[in-house]
């Protein structure tokens, strides 16, 4: 049974699955999670809703897995090696132009507040991005010490992720404007790095 699944989950290419999730984000921003249905999704790509539910299960973990194929690159940060630290969190900002920065801090800001009241949402997030992101935001923090630019005993290490998605946030709530490749680049230089003991003059 269990390579029947995965074969009738396989039949979707990546290039029907790329638009796929694209017309969730699309519907996303549209109605927000909780109005968003497989129905619609159904209807917006032309697709039956047996296959939805095949391929994905159901509205959580298709939501999870197309906000994850939206981040630029995928999750992708164990890859991400420039050298130093400072270069590494840089490169990452980067990888969003600002206008992704901005779509992104909107459709986050919704999914956030869809996440509080609805279990399945926030399992799969965990499953999908959290976990993953972690792992290998872990790895890329690894890297440093090992290069000897962190000490492995510094405590702001156990903060890192923290201080990355609060500055992203923070942003609209404090400032009332989007978060920006200029405002993320110095932030990093500010905050983060020198938590880190990373001088960066």
């Amino acid at each position: 049974m269990t390579g029947v699944a995965t074969a009738r989950r396989s039949r979707i290419t990546p290039e029907r699955e790329a638009e796929l999730y694209e017309a969730v984000l699309d519907l996303l921003r549209e109605v927000g999670y909780d109005a968003l249905t497989m129905d619609a999704v159904a209807a917006r790509t032309r697709s039956s809703k047996a296959t939805l539910y095949r391929q994905w299960g159901g509205k959580a973990e298709l939501v999870a897995k197309a906000v994850r194929h939206n981040k630029p690159g995928g999750l992708g940060l164990g890859e991400l090696d420039t050298g130093s630290l400072k270069g590494d969190l840089h490169a990452l900002t980067l990888r969003s132009d600002d206008c992704q920065m901005e779509q992104n801090s909107a459709l986050m800001r919704g999914l956030a507040m869809a996440i509080h009241g609805n279990p399945d949402l926030l399992r799969a997030f965990r499953d999908h991005l959290i976990e993953p992101e972690m792992a290998e935001f872990r790895r890329l923090l690894q890297r440093a010490i090992d290069r000897g630019e962190v000490r492995a005993d510094n405590p702001a290490l156990d903060y890192v992720m923290h201080m990355m998605i609060g500055g992203f946030a923070a942003r609209t709530l404090i400032d009332e404007q989007p978060p920006t490749q200029a405002f993320l680049l110095s932030y990093i230089d500010a905050v983060v790095l020198p938590a880190l003991g990373i001088t960066t003059s």
